[in-house]
C-alpha cells in the first residue's frame, strides 16, 4: 500500500485551542505524533515518557501526552506523541482505532469501521 495523508484537527482537552496538520496516514505507527513545538501551543504537556522504536531501529524517548483528534467529522480523545520538531505529524493506529477509522488501501483513503470484534 502507497501512503497518503489526511487532515487531521488537534484540540486541546479543554476545547480551548485547536489546530489543523496534514497528517500521514502511518498504520505501522502505533501512536500519533505530533510536533512538540506544536502541541506545547495547544498547551499539551505530557503526562509520561515513553521508549519507542522508530522505523529505521533507533530507539527515542518522547512525551506522551492528550488531546482530542477529528478526522472527517470523528472526534476521540487520544493519546500523542510530543515529536521531533523537525518530523512530518503522523496519524498512528490508536488514534485511528478510536475514531473507528480504517485504511482502504485500494482507494488510499480512510473509511468508517462498519464492524467490530468482541
Amino acid at each position: 500500500m502507497g501512503t497518503f495523508n489526511c487532515s487531521l484537527k488537534l484540540e486541546s482537552t479543554d476545547g480551548e485551542r485547536s489546530l489543523e496538520v496534514d497528517a500521514l496516514v502511518d498504520t505501522g505507527a502505533f501512536y500519533t505524533m505530533v510536533p512538540a513545538s506544536q502541541l506545547t501551543e495547544l498547551g499539551v504537556t505530557p503526562f509520561e515518557r515513553v521508549r519507542l522504536r522508530m522505523a529505521d531501529g533507533r530507539v527515542n524517548e518522547y512525551g506522551l501526552g492528550e488531546v482530542v483528534a477529528t478526522v472527517d467529522g470523528r472526534s476521540t480523545h487520544t493519546h500523542v506523541i510530543l515529536g521531533d520538531d523537525h518530523a512530518p505529524p503522523l496519524l498512528g493506529a490508536y488514534t485511528l482505532e478510536g475514531l473507528r477509522l480504517m485504511v482502504d488501501p485500494n482507494n488510499a483513503a480512510l473509511v468508517p469501521q462498519t464492524e467490530f470484534s468482541a
